[in-house]
């Protein structure tokens, strides 16, 4: 009886234990039963019917995938290769079982796709300059396409724009002559505001009497303070006709 009793107990213990179920907190478990699916259980303990039924363990956490380096062609004719993380949550356990194979897969495979055909669409500027419009279309486009199969696309970031060497010269070369252009209109419009400041200048010392002679006395004291040899003393018309130089006399 003994030797019978001992191998009963484990195949109890087995059963006992294939009937229990537990899944973490981040978890759940799909339960199907004799094919059809009865739903998703969980988190912690539950049992199942042995035989009966079986379960797939689903992770509800955000999954971050990466897309590796893709080489597209933008819609002005550059090569780039571009490469995009994704993150994206399972929100519908059952769905995520029942209407796709391998839900993971189809996703990387349906934002790698998505990629490609958004940066087909638009030229290298937008890429560069607008990526956060892009990012946004990446991740709606995306989370449309997996919505059936219970998934949430919550982020799409574009990560790295890689370009040929000619390109990224090409570039370097506009940006260094658009500095340029920059510089020569900055410098341009400092001339013209410095020939109005003078022609101010020239005309307010014009009309006052004597103006001109302090300006020529401040400008031999400037003049003067390096203990200069030479001083050049130009004398003004103003201070000729104090000294009784004028147009008869010459």
């Amino acid at each position: 009886m003994e030797q019978y009793l001992i191998p009963l107990v484990i195949i109890v213990v087995l059963v006992f234990a294939s009937t229990v179920k537990i899944v973490q907190e981040y978890e759940r478990g799909v339960i199907f039963r004799l094919g059809r699916l009865v739903g998703a259980r969980g988190p912690g303990l539950f049992f199942v019917i042995p035989i009966l039924e079986t379960m797939k363990k689903i992770d509800l956490r955000t999954i971050v995938l990466d897309i590796p380096p893709q080489e597209v062609i933008t819609r002005d004719n550059v090569t780039s290769r571009v490469n995009a993380v994704v993150y994206y949550r399972v929100m519908d356990p059952s769905k995520a079982v029942v209407q796709v194979e391998h839900y993971p897969t189809a996703t990387a495979q349906m934002a790698l796709t998505t990629l490609r055909g958004v940066i087909g669409q638009v030229e290298l500027d937008e890429v560069l300059s607008e990526r956060d419009k892009i990012n946004k279309r990446l991740q709606e486009i995306i989370d449309e396409s997996t919505d059936p199969w219970g998934i949430k696309v919550s982020a799409v970031e574009i990560k790295d724009v890689e370009l040929p060497e000619a390109m990224q010269r090409a570039m370097a070369s506009q940006a260094e002559a658009e500095r340029n252009r920059r510089a020569r209109i900055i410098n341009a419009e400092g001339e013209m505001q410095a020939s109005i400041k003078l022609a101010d200048a020239a005309r307010v010392l014009n009309e006052q009497p004597g103006a001109l002679y302090i300006r020529t006395l401040q400008t031999i004291k400037d003049a003067t303070e390096e203990k200069a040899t030479t001083v050049v003393i130009p004398l003004p018309i103003e201070m000729m006709g104090a000294l009784g130089f004028n147009k008869e006399n010459k």
